[in-house]
């Protein structure tokens, strides 16, 4: 199957459908994110977490693959399913944290994968991943000052899982810098996500922003994080609250930023486990299909 869609991807040209570009204000909260980001992982380094030596509960097949073109350059991610797939899966399109697309956000894509899932981890910094937090961030804030590549990244990232691959339904999971994005995807896609799943993420409480959303959210917040800040992240429930939106945020006493990160030395054991299973239950009740298929 992993050859099938590699071929099929390379036919994917460029969307140009004109999401609009974030303005001098999004851009000037995306550098202070940056800057909050940079504090948080300024005694961090690139190790790989506890997370990524938890095998995934079933055999999975992963391939590199293309999976978008963006300003006429291939896009590549990483693409795993269970390995006794069938028929299409649910698809879950992964985003990674500041340090970019590495071996650590490849082996929690696998995790994912194993729980019986398409997976698609995308990269939204051109092939590079960062050792140093001076490196990611510099990455982070190409991506802010350059939103729409990003935005195309992710449109077909999007098309990719579900025209290509087939998935019926569709989420998105990310942490640190891939959390905002991950919920940047359900204002992409408003009415076509199916759940999303935000790590410690940026958030905003613009009801403007967050009204067109449809796709179910849960968030999952460190007390002790002083990047996003429980002010913040309280601000965005009571958005969500006054939208009446489908949301479930869980604020842990005592984590920090990062505290379930493939990357870094922020890993609270107790709250990353919690909130995987949390993670896990949300995704299996909103991505879940009928035995024929159907969502």
């Amino acid at each position: 199957m992993a050859v099938v869609l590699a071929s099929a991807v390379l036919c994917l040209s460029a969307c140009n459908s004109g999401t609009p570009e974030s303005n001098e204000a999004d851009k000037a909260a995306g550098r202070a994110n940056v800057d909050a980001m940079s504090q948080e992982h300024a005694n961090d380094t690139a190790e790989p977490s506890p997370a990524t030596v938890i095998a995934p509960g079933r055999a999975v097949i992963s391939e590199r693959l293309p999976y978008a073109e963006v300003d006429d350059e291939l896009v590549y991610g990483h693409f795993a399913f269970p390995a006794d797939m069938v028929d299409p899966l649910s698809a879950i399109i992964v985003i990674h944290e500041w340090w970019g697309l590495n071996d650590n956000v490849r082996a929690m894509a696998d995790r994912l994968a194993g729980e019986g899932y398409i997976v698609l981890a995308v990269d939204l910094f051109g092939g590079v991943s960062a050792t140093t937090p001076e490196q990611a961030r510099q990455q982070m804030l190409r991506v802010v000052e350059n939103p729409r590549a990003a935005n195309e990244n992710m449109r077909q990232a999007y098309e990719f899982v579900n025209s290509t691959a087939g998935a019926p339904r569709i989420g998105s999971l990310g942490w640190c810098f891939g959390g905002g994005w991950s919920l940047n995807a359900a204002m992409l896609f408003p009415d076509e996500l199916d759940a999303t799943v935000i790590y410690y993420g940026q958030v905003t409480d613009d009801e403007e922003k967050l009204r067109p959303i449809s796709s179910p959210i849960l968030g999952l917040f460190g007390a002790q994080d002083q990047g996003i800040t429980v002010e913040s992240v309280q601000n965005f429930e009571a958005a969500l609250e006054r939208l009446r939106k489908n949301y479930d945020i869980h604020i842990y006493p005592g984590a920090d930023h990062a505290f379930a990160n493939p990357t870094g030395t922020a890993y609270n054991a107790a709250a990353a486990e919690d909130a995987w299973q949390k993670t896990v239950e949300f995704l299996n009740l909103h991505l879940a299909i009928n035995d024929d298929g159907s969502p």
